[in-house]
């Protein structure tokens, strides 16, 4: 989709990002990318880390295998 981009397409961007957002707004939106895309990754770590716990609590939690008594 950007494979078509070249240096005065991202000229023109930029300008229109500028225009939209000003000059001094800038900082404080990439400072908030930065923060949101921190936390992103913070939870999927969390959420990786806390699966196996989850699976191993699922198996073990009352599901009891029938015993067979193999002489009736």
């Amino acid at each position: 989709m950007f494979a078509n981009l070249n240096g005065w397409h991202l000229l023109i961007l930029l300008a229109v990002i500028l225009l939209l957002f000003g000059a001094a707004r800038l900082p404080s939106l990439a400072k908030s990318v930065g923060q949101s895309a921190r936390i992103l990754r913070g939870e999927i770590r969390t959420d990786d880390a806390a699966a196996p716990a989850r699976d191993t609590v699922a198996r073990d939690s009352g599901r009891a295998t029938p015993q067979i008594d193999a002489n009736p």
